[in-house]
């Protein structure tokens, strides 16, 4: 029977828009065959990635550090609430518009299968779990700390050590001994304030979710070949790193550890994005990033990943500074705390162009 002129056009139209993509989906599952790829060129440029984000990201985290004996920069002062705000913004640009993004297209890549990766949204319900898990680990651990470092309290008027155990016993020395010039009540030591525990707890959780997701970053670069991607992503992670180093170097210096604390988290912070390149360098043989696999575990932990800063740069950093009395006494202080978020934020947002 013959086929009518409309109905054959049509039926052409139909195959060339569909033989395009169903080649694009299977082409974008195997390995990447173009000018771009060049395994010799892309091993010189990781090797120059390793070492200059290296050196961007100790600066990043030290510079806080460093800058501690410059008055104007004391976590007191202003200046130090406004930059800290503007690294917050960069930590919550970078979940949102980075580290989110990135896990939806892994985890509704073609390459997996539709179901069930396609039909439910794992990456924001992955992210939503992670955000309440850290809000557990950040609750609890702050109440075993403060349980433990708080639960005894002594009192050094008389020869022997009095141990006061429980919130009520707390409550009656605390209501007794007001006029503790006389008495003498030991004022607890600045590592017992439940500030201080609070800064020391935010800092720990927001060590640990940049590092997974600087692993990630690392290992994703080190197993390309791709030198017009390369080129691209180390400028782009070098800034990165360095104004997440920012943030994460001005809770570390709240947190007011000792020297040795604070140099091994200097350490991981600096380390693990090259490590992830190196790591990715030794498993390019064998790690494919279209894979199934890869795609599965790497979205999944960016999801993870994305949960923890999203938390953290919103509870942790942006509203506790905002709701404590320093910032509630200034409206003038909020509008430039405000400002830096914005900045720090739009910042790393333009960023996403290239990383």
């Amino acid at each position: 029977m013959a086929i009518s002129l409309p109905k054959l056009i049509s039926i052409l139209i139909l195959i060339s828009t569909n033989i395009p993509y169903a080649l694009s989906e299977s082409n974008e599952c195997n390995t990447e065959s173009n000018s771009c790829n060049d395994e010799a060129g892309a091993l010189s440029l990781k090797i120059i990635a390793i070492v200059s984000i290296l050196v961007t990201s100790m600066i990043g985290v030290c510079l806080p550090l460093v800058t501690r004996s410059v008055p104007a920069l004391h976590p007191d002062r202003n200046l130090f609430v406004i930059v800290k705000s503007f690294a917050a913004g960069i930590i919550l640009a970078t979940g949102f518009m980075h580290v989110l993004p990135d896990s939806f297209d892994m985890l509704r890549s073609n390459c997996l299968k539709e179901n069930p990766w396609h039909k439910f949204p794992f990456s924001g319900f992955v992210a939503m779990l992670s955000a309440i898990v850290t809000l557990m680990v950040d609750s609890m651990a702050t109440s075993l700390y403060s349980s433990r470092k708080c639960n005894t309290g002594v009192i050094p008027g008389s020869n022997d050590s009095t141990v006061i155990q429980g919130d009520q016993e707390m409550a009656v020395v605390s209501a007794g001994y007001l006029h503790a010039h006389h008495h003498g009540v030991m004022k607890p030591e600045s590592g017992d304030s439940p500030q201080l525990l609070r800064y020391r707890v935010v800092a720990m959780v927001l060590e640990v979710g940049i590092v997974v997701h600087s692993i990630v970053i690392g290992l994703s670069l080190g197993a390309s070949n791709n030198t017009c991607t390369i080129k691209g992503l180390v400028a782009a992670l070098c800034f990165h790193q360095m104004f997440e180093g920012m943030g994460l170097g001005g809770c570390i210096l709240q947190a007011e550890y000792k020297l040795f604390k604070k140099a091994i988290m200097v350490f991981f912070f600096s380390v693990t994005t090259p490590f992830g390149i190196a790591l990715g360098i030794a498993l390019s043989k064998t790690y494919k990033e279209n894979s199934p696999s890869a795609l599965i575990t790497v979205g999944l932990l960016n999801a993870s990943s994305a949960g923890l800063l999203i938390y953290m740069a919103l509870v942790d950093l942006l509203s506790a500074d905002f709701m404590a009395p320093k910032l509630q006494a200034s409206i003038k202080l909020q509008i430039k705390c405000y400002i830096a978020v914005l900045l720090g934020a739009g910042g790393m947002s333009l960023m996403a162009k290239w990383a």
